[in-house]
């Protein structure tokens, strides 16, 4: 996963999604829309657009979208990075983005390219965590995140008779295997999960 670098100022901006926009000077865009980008030490952001403006169509919303107080400390904020002095007629990229998990073995989960060896692996660690004497939850638990994604743990626990707290600790049993990605509020199958269940299907039915 490619890194979009930040200055530890907008860090705590970002998770608090009070920072959802960022202004670059670059020559070439180095984003895309829909792509995920690791942001040391807080996650990951998900880019939800992408353009390249003047600078004299920022607006002081968009400065403090990106997390200055107003546009003026935007433009000095830029200049020491400029290529040559800021005018209202320099291009700049806009880049409207949101934090949208911690990022814990994030590349991991979204390794979607899976083996044989790499399925078979990952079904065996499942069975092991099914093997309790409570009875077998991978299934239930995944299929539960899959149809209600971002939803918050206390009401997915609620919803299947079980605290919230256990359930939250079987999550993470499956996060540190990549197979879910946490967000602010609730989760998701990750990329990794998918393609292990798309090819355990057709695995076994093939078997």
């Amino acid at each position: 996963m490619r890194v979009l670098l930040f200055q530890k100022r907008f860090h705590a901006g970002l998770v608090s999604k009070a920072v959802t926009l960022t202004v670059r000077q670059w020559d070439k865009p180095h984003v895309k829309v829909g792509g995920r980008y690791r942001v040391h030490p807080i996650g990951v952001v998900q880019v939800h657009a992408v353009a390249q403006v003047p600078l004299a169509e920022l607006t002081e919303a968009d400065a403090r979208r990106a997390g200055f107080v107003d546009l003026a400390e935007l433009t000095s904020w830029m200049t020491p990075v400029a290529k040559g002095a800021l005018t209202p007629s320099s291009r700049v990229w806009k880049v409207e983005l949101e934090h949208v998990g911690d990022g814990d073995r994030i590349e991991l989960a979204t390794q979607a390219t899976l083996s044989r060896a790499d399925v078979e692996a990952l079904a065996r660690k499942l069975a092991r965590l099914d093997a309790r004497p409570d009875g077998p939850w991978v299934r239930q638990t995944l299929g539960l995140i899959a149809r209600r994604p971002k939803v918050a743990a206390s009401k997915l626990a609620r919803s299947i008779g079980r605290e919230t707290e256990p359930f939250k600790v079987d999550v993470r049993r499956l996060k540190k295997l990549g197979l879910t990605i946490s967000f602010e509020v609730g989760y998701e199958l990750s990329p990794r999960c998918r393609a292990f269940l798309k090819k355990r299907v057709r695995w076994e039915s093939a078997d």
